[in-house]
């Protein structure tokens, strides 16, 4: 007797876009008076943390989310102190 031909492979469906990610390079881009900023920083970290342990995408989005997060924050800093000295 003749083996049958082989069976196919497991269907895997392909792992989505962090929704986190997503929205920290959003809140980044936005910055929303620098309320954005730190939201952005807090949905980085949170996206990165569900990425590396699903099989999720977007790290490049959470990273870009984090920076952008982290220079309006930067930026804040930087006017606060100038306002500060001014007055």
């Amino acid at each position: 007797m003749r083996p049958g031909p082989p069976g196919y492979p497991a269907y895997l469906p392909a792992a989505g876009i962090n929704g986190f990610a997503l929205a920290s390079l959003v809140l980044g881009l936005l910055w929303l008076w620098w309320g954005g900023s730190v939201l952005a920083v807090v949905f980085g970290h949170v996206a990165l943390r569900q990425i590396r342990t699903s099989r999720q995408r977007g790290r490049a989005m959470a990273v870009a989310g984090l920076a952008l997060g982290y220079l309006g924050l930067a930026v804040a800093a930087v006017v606060l102190i100038v306002l500060s000295a001014a007055a």
